[in-house]
């Protein structure tokens, strides 16, 4: 019955009620996956929000990048020097260069921590933080009071 006017008609009703049902489906599955991703953007903003505020009471937080009286290395550098040990691997290799590191002097003159920044890999960058580790340095004093400070400390490795 293909001719048939109920028949066609029916079909054609019910086939564009169906297409009615699925476009708004989609419209409706549009305007949800775009509250859903604006959702997980404020979700991640938050997040993000919050483990800023968390890692503001990290160390780094604690030390003072700048004192009255910043921390001198007891001995200056020669007696860093002493407690570097070139690495071998890097000596065959006849690298040379810079480590970068950063020093958590504590109030007591000690070492805390320490970071390095930039390096030049081949056991130069452990070689240097392990030296530093080995340094004392005189306490960093800020309005009367002794306080932790962090340095910046550049460490060259230069072959003979």
């Amino acid at each position: 019955p293909t001719n048939c006017t109920f028949c066609c008609k029916g079909w054609r009703e019910l086939r564009e009620k169906l297409l009615y049902v699925k476009t708004n489906d989609e419209i409706i599955m549009r305007r949800l996956n775009k509250r859903t991703v604006a959702a997980f953007f404020t979700l991640l903003l938050l997040t993000v929000m919050f483990s800023m505020q968390i890692n503001a009471s990290d160390k780094s937080t604690e030390y003072l990048a700048f004192a009255e009286k910043m921390p001198v290395m007891q001995g200056g550098l020669s007696a860093l020097n002493k407690y570097i040990i070139y690495p071998e691997a890097a000596m065959n290799a006849r690298l040379e260069g810079k480590v970068f590191v950063l020093i958590f002097v504590n109030e007591t003159g000690g070492v805390d921590d320490v970071k390095v920044v930039k390096g030049i890999g081949m056991g130069c960058d452990q070689a240097a933080t392990e030296a530093v580790k080995k340094v004392s340095f005189s306490p960093g004093e800020h309005l009367g009071q002794k306080v932790k400070v962090k340095l910046a400390l550049a460490i060259d490795f230069k072959l003979g």
